[in-house]
């Protein structure tokens, strides 16, 4: 195996979404990859410098939303605002990642593309690094598409799953990282119900989609072909305008009458040659509060200063954003979260639910608050 020259290298960073699991915190002008939760920087900036341990900075491309552009210039004010791709609406994982991958080609018909979220946790950076680099050769070697799973360690009924063959690995002689098990995938499945869960655990050859895909861009191009047709051509559209005075019009054009629909759904499912490396680096997605505070251990409360009094209580995680003191007395288990306009209170263990609340919240006509 040879590794894929640093040229040829790049990633797309999704950073469209809101988040609003992450609610009051979280909100639509400052989503959750522009939050500050761990060591002062956002997740967008540890991602962006992650993935550079990888891919040359000039090869980096995020993309976005009309209305979160501005902040990339803000907390990454030394990225190449060349390679912001902006999205002139909301259209799920697809078609965002056909738009990026257009830009890519136009400027390398040999690139190798790594997407990945923008508000995932990394723990190994190391081992996240060298899986990537498997993965490019391995997309390139194969010609087919790469997936990164996590192996679970609970049923969980946040993630998506991908079965991978038990029996067939794919090791070959001379092998980069030989350690990092790679596998040929069978199948995908949508997030499941707990009993689902439960059964893809006691499978034991169920994966955690940790929604990183890696791909050749003739690849890729050649599943939305076969897959979706319809995008395909409208990509080629935008293709054929890239670079000139009609671009921002053609890409708002097309956008008008794109469904949205995840990758997963769109390609990923139906594709014939999918394989997946093992995950093996620490992953989460910090999908809800519950899981902030997992991450955080015992920082959770040596952070919180001394307005944060809590009197006979017990696991009781507060996070603010003013000067307010605030005091707890005779509860536990407990989740604060307060911000100037809101304030969020929940069981331990109940903070997904934070999502029907967003969803009440914007049925009421409450969209100050969001």
């Amino acid at each position: 195996m040879t590794q894929i020259p640093d040229s040829h290298l790049y990633a797309i960073i999704m950073a469209g979404g809101i988040g609003s699991n992450l609610w009051p915190f979280s909100r639509k002008k400052t989503p959750k990859q522009f939050l500050r939760l761990f060591d002062g920087c956002t997740m967008l900036q540890s991602t962006v410098k992650r993935i550079a341990g990888a891919v040359p900075p000039d090869n980096i491309y995020i993309i976005t939303g009309r209305q979160h552009a501005r902040l990339i210039n803000e907390y990454l004010p030394d990225f190449d605002p060349r390679n912001v791709i902006v999205e002139p609406a909301v259209r799920d994982t697809a078609p965002c990642i056909a738009l990026a991958t257009t830009y890519i080609r136009k400027r390398d018909p040999d690139a190798v593309t790594v997407v990945l979220p923008s508000d995932h946790l990394v723990f190994d950076e190391e081992q996240f690094l060298r899986t990537v680099r498997k993965g490019a050769v391995l997309a390139r070697e194969k010609e087919g598409l790469v997936t990164i799973g996590i192996h679970p360690d609970r049923p969980e009924t946040r993630y998506g799953y991908i079965q991978a063959e038990p029996t067939v690995m794919l090791e070959d002689e001379g092998s980069l990282y030989p350690e990092i098990q790679q596998f040929r995938v069978k199948t995908f499945a949508e997030k499941p119900d707990l009993q689902t869960a439960i059964q893809f655990i006691q499978s034991r050859d169920f994966w955690w989609n940790s929604g990183v895909f890696i791909w050749h861009v003739d690849v890729i191009d050649r599943e939305f072909r076969r897959s979706m047709s319809e995008l395909y051509q409208d990509m080629m559209t935008v293709h054929a305008h890239l670079g000139t005075e009609r671009e921002e019009s053609v890409i708002e054009d097309v956008y008008s009458w794109i469904h949205p629909i995840s990758i997963d759904y769109a390609v990923m499912e139906k594709a014939e040659k999918v394989f997946m490396l093992a995950g093996n680096f620490g992953w989460t997605d910090l999908g809800c509060w519950d899981e902030v505070i997992k991450v955080l251990g015992g920082e959770g409360r040596e952070k919180d200063g001394p307005e944060v009094i809590r009197l006979d209580s017990d696991n009781v995680f507060v996070r603010k954003q003013n000067g307010k003191a605030v005091v707890t007395i005779g509860v536990r288990d407990l989740i604060v979260i307060d911000t100037p306009d809101a304030l969020m209170i929940c069981n331990s263990g109940s903070s997904l639910d934070v999502r029907k609340v967003v969803d009440t919240m914007r049925r009421e006509g409450l969209d100050r608050y969001l």
